[in-house]
């Protein structure tokens, strides 16, 4: 009988880790629309839980010209964002954009990465 209660146990320690370890980041990013950036190509990074992100971004003419993303640790699914996420911050010249479905917590950590490499060429 004890066997029993200490797999019980386990497992439900097991399960509550799991669904209030795996929350999705918070996102740091915001609008460049106003902001004065100094051209050239800056690193940032980000990581949470277990998804990371290495980015170089080029920052030409004042504007986000390439995100190119060096590193992501992600799930199969959080795969999806390696190419999404760095066009739609592209073409919206913003570090905050919709995420990808399935992919939150790797579209979040992308976003970040970029938003701490973009800090870099405030002026």
């Amino acid at each position: 009988m004890k066997y029993h209660q200490l797999i019980q146990f386990t497992v439900a320690t097991m399960l509550c880790g799991f669904l209030f370890g795996c929350h999705a980041a918070p996102i740091t990013g915001d609008d460049l629309e106003g902001k004065k950036l100094i051209d050239g190509v800056y690193e940032g990074s980000s990581r949470n839980g277990p998804n990371s992100a290495a980015v170089k971004v080029t920052i030409y003419e004042g504007r986000i010209a390439e995100v190119k993303l060096v590193g992501h640790m992600a799930s199969w699914k959080g795969k999806r964002a390696d190419i999404l996420i760095p066009q739609r911050i592209t073409a919206e010249q913003s570090t905050r954009v919709d995420v990808v479905s399935g992919a939150t917590n790797s579209s979040i950590v992308i976003m970040n990465a970029v938003q701490t490499a973009v800090e870099k060429a405030y002026e």
